[in-house]
């Protein structure tokens, strides 16, 4: 997943994760941490060399966006959706036929069901991946076509999640 910290958009992907021993890759780094989440948002973090570290994470009200405080320091931290970074289906002549998960996760919630309209930039369904929320959202008006996982479900890097088709054209479309 592509993650906007400040004005630096970094690559991060899940490598492994045992309780609450994780081992993550940004960019190209490899970093093994011990995170224990407290309530309201509040995070330990421990390194692999010792360091420990103290971090709030305070989310928008789109679970997109978050305030990151760490060591007297705020940073604006965006997750960007694959769609929005120009992942393969970005490009405007492509249309989008499913969504998919870039990193393993946990399926939090599924906003739709199968035969729904979705309007274009509408999300679709909620992840949990590295302690945070992100909402995946569609890029055209499209009909959900199949839903391949249930909420609760553990996924997989690039696991598609849901099936789209194209929305039928309306009548104002034809004018």
């Amino acid at each position: 997943m592509k993650v906007k910290v400040g004005n630096n958009i970094k690559e991060i992907s899940l490598v492994k994760k045992e309780d609450n021993k994780v081992e993550i890759l940004v960019d190209d780094k490899t970093y093994n941490l011990d995170i224990v989440m407290a309530e309201n948002g509040l995070c330990s973090i421990i390194t692999e060399d010792g360091h420990s570290y103290n971090a709030e994470l305070k989310p928008s009200n789109n679970n997109q966006n978050y305030t990151v405080s760490v060591a007297f320091n705020t940073f604006p931290v965006e997750i960007i959706s694959p769609y929005q970074y120009g992942g393969k289906k970005a490009k405007s002549n492509e249309k989008q036929d499913k969504i998919f998960s870039p990193m393993p996760g946990k399926v939090i919630r599924i906003l739709v069901k199968e035969g729904d309209f979705v309007a274009a930039g509408a999300p679709v369904i909620v992840i949990e991946a590295m302690k945070m929320q992100s909402e995946y959202k569609v890029k055209d008006d499209c009909i959900v076509k199949k839903i391949l996982v249930n909420e609760g479900d553990n996924i997989a890097g690039n696991q598609s999640l849901i099936e789209l088709e194209e929305a039928p054209e309306t009548a104002e479309d034809n004018k």
